[in-house]
């Protein structure tokens, strides 16, 4: 069963690898298919080390939503880079850990084209629950990362 979970749970992670530079359609006009593949084990002390494997294939590298697989997704990526800007000027720190371990309902993530990290997280590091303090850490660091890519 726990071979079963952590294949269910790493089924993700191709976009940065099928649709890089690819555009929505191929020269013979059929829609561009995402490649999935396992997820590449990553520091939890390194928010930028995550944010590169896990997020920049879709979010782009400064965040604004233009990552080289944002074209295969059904709904357009959020631009990270304005979360303050779009909250008053304050980065929504909770919002961010919230989306990230539970998912987010908000049309923009219901094609479920985004992943809930926190069991992600979990499967990285040998947890089923996503709430241990490793998962924690993971969330925690992204979030911060996250927060410094806000435009200025």
């Amino acid at each position: 069963m726990k071979a079963m979970r952590f294949c269910g749970l790493i089924l993700f992670v191709a976009f940065a690898l099928t649709a890089w530079s690819q555009d929505k359609t191929s020269s013979s006009g059929q829609e561009k298919t995402v490649e999935k593949v396992p997820m590449k084990h990553t520091s939890a002390a390194s928010g930028e080390e995550m944010y590169k494997s896990y997020c920049a294939a879709c979010h782009g590298k400064d965040g604004k939503g233009d990552g080289p697989a944002a074209s295969a997704l059904k709904t357009p990526p959020a631009n990270l880079s304005l979360l303050a800007k779009n909250n008053n000027g304050q980065f929504p720190a909770d919002h961010v850990v919230s989306v990230l371990k539970f998912g987010s309902a908000a049309p923009a993530h219901g094609t479920k084209d985004m992943p809930t990290w926190g069991p992600l997280f979990g499967s990285l590091d040998g947890k089923t629950g996503g709430g241990d303090a490793l998962v924690q850490l993971r969330i925690r660091n992204l979030t911060e990362y996250i927060k410094s890519l806000q435009a200025k």
